[in-house]
């Protein structure tokens, strides 16, 4: 059965319902095409079951804090299976609310259950149907990259998708990588009680990451207790009766880490393989990713793509975006539709969050400003003491001709509303200057930016808590 439509998009993840979205909003016919669940990977393995569990490891954490300053709670142990059964509840609200309903109730868009692979350029193939039009978005996500270790394949290892499928907590869990997902699942076991050791290849966490609120971060959860290994090359990995042995060389002299599960976080590959993209024309890189310009647009005529299947940023509001970007491009051809990735804010959902927008201080550099810099330690924040979450700090990346704002970069408490302003200020161009005589409420973590822009020409340890 041959169907033609407006738009097909392979995919039905956060990237996919927003160009599905957009594309219905500009009177297209949508079809979607999906081989597994609804929803994607964020929604369903990835951002809300992962955040759900790391906010109720938070409470955990907090109550024992609380019993330092005279909050004492009964120590009752954890009910894993209960913790699990609320991450599931939310993620199917959230499937059903934000993906199933949106399905059924918006006009114009319709689901086809399958595997879509490519036949030529403008053709797909799902089971017996075949699905034509001039106007075609991938959008499949990724999967957990796999580095066949030496050994892996005797091992039951784990990936960020079947770690928060388990049922019963491991006493103790060996990560190997030291990016956002085995640094935001290392915290959350660590504090549900696994002992937790993190093997990372480089001499730091989060390379990828400005340094300094990237070092505050690793040394908050080293003191929280998190056994890190940097500078950790893997050889090889074994299973034992009971246990999972990692072998690796550290600084030249060769170790073993005995845990009982092994999860490997090393990054995400592209959700390309076996759809065709050969028969298509779409060239990708030498990852697998899909190879687009800044209209999203591939190689291939009337084929874009967008969301992880591209690399980058890799998180779903950037893939939102996107998926909206290519779309406009779709039906208004030379819009000036872009995707703007300097005011994009990131986070990573550990305790202290991470949180970065705009240029790191080389990239400012590198691109012909004259940077000046200033980093803020968390605990001048008149919040932190109220709060007792002194760790962490702020760095503002600015143009010394003109005091634009080009960089936010930080790791504190509530980093992640933070990042919010500082992304809509590196947006509108703000100055420092600006931001330093912005006000804010007293006190709050928010301050922690004013405070920061006023470090640019001041010593604000000489302020007053709510001096101007």
């Amino acid at each position: 059965m041959s169907q033609d439509h407006d738009v097909v998009i392979v995919g039905s993840g956060s990237t996919a319902f927003a160009a599905a979205l957009r594309a219905q909003s500009l009177g297209a016919r949508v079809v979607m095409i999906e081989k597994s669940v609804l929803g994607g990977t964020c929604v369903n393995w990835g951002c809300i079951p992962s955040k759900t569990l790391i906010h109720s490891a938070l409470f955990y954490q907090e109550a024992r804090q609380g019993a330092k300053i005279g909050l004492g709670v009964a120590e009752s142990g954890i009910d894993f299976g209960a913790l699990t059964a609320h991450k599931d509840d939310v993620v199917q609200y959230l499937r059903q609310t934000k993906y199933l309903d949106i399905l059924n109730e918006v006009p114009g868009l319709t689901l086809l259950k399958g595997t879509g692979r490519f036949i030529d350029t403008g053709t797909l193939e799902v089971g017996h149907d075949v699905i034509r039009s001039d106007r075609i978005l991938i959008a499949t996500g990724g999967n957990p990259r796999i580095i066949p270790f030496p050994g892996l394949e005797g091992v039951d290892y784990l990936t960020s998708r079947s770690a928060l499928l388990m049922k019963k907590l491991p006493s103790s869990l060996a990560i190997i990588g030291g990016g956002v997902i085995a640094l935001e699942l290392g915290q959350m076991f660590h504090r549900l009680g696994v002992g937790v050791t993190i093997l990372e290849h480089g001499p730091r966490v989060l390379p990828g990451v400005e340094e300094e609120p990237a070092l505050a971060l690793q040394q908050a959860l080293i003191d929280e207790g998190l056994d890190i290994v940097l500078n950790a090359t893997i050889c090889s990995v074994h299973k034992n009766l009971h246990e999972t042995v990692v072998h690796a060389e550290v600084e030249g002299r060769r170790r073993d880490f005995a845990a009982e599960r092994l999860l490997l976080a090393i990054g995400t590959a592209p959700a390309t393989a076996e759809i065709g993209l050969e028969k298509a024309g779409v060239e990708t890189d030498g990852k697998g990713f899909i190879k687009v310009d800044v209209r999203m647009r591939t190689s291939a005529p009337g084929i874009w793509a967008a969301g992880d299947v591209i690399g980058g940023m890799m998180i779903a509001t950037v893939g939102a975006r996107e998926g909206i970007v290519a779309v406009d491009d779709m039906f208004k051809p030379g819009c000036g539709c872009l995707m703007d990735y300097l005011s994009a804010p990131m986070t990573i959902f550990t305790d202290p969050e991470l949180g970065t927008v705009g240029y790191t201080e080389q990239e400012a550099r590198a691109a012909g400003f004259t940077v000046i810099t200033n980093v803020l330690p968390a605990s001048q924040i008149p919040k932190t003491h109220v709060t007792g979450s002194l760790t962490g700090i702020i760095k503002m990346v600015a143009d010394k001709a003109s005091g634009r704002l080009l960089g936010v970069h930080l790791a504190c408490h509530r980093g992640a509303e933070l990042i919010n302003e500082a992304a809509l200020a590196v947006r509108m161009r703000v100055s420092i200057e600006e931001m330093a005589n912005t006000l804010h409420v007293y006190p709050s973590m928010g301050e922690g930016l004013r405070l920061c822009a006023q470090g640019f020409s001041r010593d604000i340890r000489k302020l007053s808590c709510c001096a101007e």
